[in-house]
């Protein structure tokens, strides 16, 4: 997995390339807690994303609860089927945003 950070106005976007798995879910934890230092406002750009682990599930949950409590935004963009699949079984698509 590879994390590019882009900052665009008053919010952050983190394009995600690669298999979000248990070995580098702690690297994008501590990139999405990160970037909510600089912003309230973050995007996460899925579109390479080809899988995502319970682990990636976990690190999406502190996000999304850090962009609450920050009165902020987590979005996740270009998410493909497969992954979304694994969003809408595990009931994650009603507790995250999305946009295409």
């Amino acid at each position: 997995m590879t994390i590019q950070e882009i900052g665009q106005d008053n919010s952050f976007v983190l394009k995600i390339s690669g298999n979000i798995d248990s070995v580098n879910a702690p690297d994008l934890q501590k990139e999405i807690l990160k970037t909510f230092q600089k912003t309230e406002h973050l995007y996460l750009d899925f579109a390479e994303v080809n899988y995502i682990s319970s682990a990636g599930l976990r690190a999406l949950l502190l996000g999304q609860k850090t962009a609450t409590s920050k009165r902020g935004s987590m979005i996740l963009q270009h998410v493909n089927e497969p992954v979304m699949n694994v969003f809408t079984l595990t009931k994650f698509s009603t507790m995250l945003q999305f946009e295409d």
